[in-house]
């Protein structure tokens, strides 16, 4: 099995989308480090050998910053947007999406689960 960044790589995967599973790391940034270090992107993760797996590990630690590094620093791109109390930053705050998308339909995503709000009663004539 290998270890990279603290993450498990699934073994029975192929590389470009083993490497996926590491925070920080999409499909072409897969595709980039295995150009790098001259590993076939069609070899499974249990294919790799020691020297492979070291030099992925290698060449991931000296050029991306990834997982928890790269989950602070988002952290506080957010939080420094709310302290400024920017657009982007109320919607943040307010859990409400922040690209300019609708929210009168849809948004369940970020808005979560319907609330409902109860009818009035029919005053009795």
């Amino acid at each position: 099995m290998a270890r990279i960044a603290g993450i498990d790589l699934p073994k029975n995967k192929r590389g470009v989308i083993g490497l996926t599973y590491i925070y920080g790391i999409g499909p072409s940034r897969a595709k980039k480090i295995l150009d790098e270090t001259g590993i076939h992107h069609d070899k499974k993760v249990s294919e790799w050998s020691d020297d492979e797996q070291n030099a992925i590990r290698n060449l991931i630690n000296s050029s991306f910053k990834v997982e928890g590094g790269l989950r602070s620093e988002v952290q506080l791109n957010i939080k420094r947007l709310v302290d400024i109390n920017s657009y982007r930053g109320i919607r943040h705050r307010n859990g409400l999406p922040l690209r300019g998308q609708r929210t009168k339909t849809n948004a369940r995503t970020r808005k979560g689960k319907r609330k409902t709000i109860a009818n009035k009663k029919m005053a009795a004539k």
